[in-house]
């Protein structure tokens, strides 16, 4: 990092902020394998909590990768780099009084602890939810037909498969795909934001 530069605070807080705008900033964090779930899920958080009238945006992990991202690859190193960003992204969002959405496979228990270590350090609130479906679901369903892909050798570090995904130990929300669908999933993070006061 460059050492001849000065963070420049604003005249505005962040409980400022979310006081004028009558919103708690927060990001909501969905990890779990390709085709869990995740982007269909994020889809239909943020349309609900816009219809509610609160500010929510979606980032999405094939999408950021068009623009953002798009100098990373999905070797180790570019995985880590790729939810640094991310991470520091959703904050701005968040700090913003924005409702994040993210719906990356971020894959490394380290990684999302050090993404949530950014949230703590500024007490803005970091919502892990495990998009679950076990991997022959996942499989199964294969909308893009990558696992067919990985299966044959033509996607090399393929999470799930030649690559690792380290499950949560103790994620805030843990949603079951292959149990609830797309309104059940979206009604159990409601209820959870609804109890710690965040809607």
């Amino acid at each position: 990092m460059a050492t001849n530069i000065t963070f420049h605070p604003g005249s505005v807080s962040s409980k400022e902020r979310s006081e004028l705008l009558g919103q708690t900033g927060l990001t909501i964090w969905l990890t779990g394998l390709s085709a869990s779930g995740k982007s269909t899920l994020a889809c239909a958080l943020e349309q609900h909590l816009l219809h509610l009238k609160r500010f929510a945006y979606r980032l999405d992990g094939d999408n950021v990768r068009f623009g953002l991202n798009k100098d990373l690859g999905f070797s180790e190193r570019d995985r880590v780099e790729n939810i640094r960003r991310i991470g520091e992204i959703s904050k701005l969002f968040a700090d913003a009084s924005a409702i994040a959405i993210t719906a990356f496979i971020s894959p490394y228990r380290a990684d999302r602890a050090l993404a949530r270590q950014l949230y703590d350090m500024d007490g803005i609130p970091f919502i892990e939810v495990f998009v679950d479906a076990p991997l022959n679901v996942a499989e199964a369903r294969d909308p893009k037909g990558l696992y067919k892909k990985a299966r044959a050798g033509e996607i090399k570090e393929f999470t799930g498969i030649s690559a690792p995904y380290e499950e949560p130990e103790k994620p805030d929300i843990h949603i079951r795909t292959d149990q609830n669908d797309v309104t059940q999933s979206v009604a159990i993070i409601m209820e959870y934001l609804t109890s710690k006061g965040y809607i």
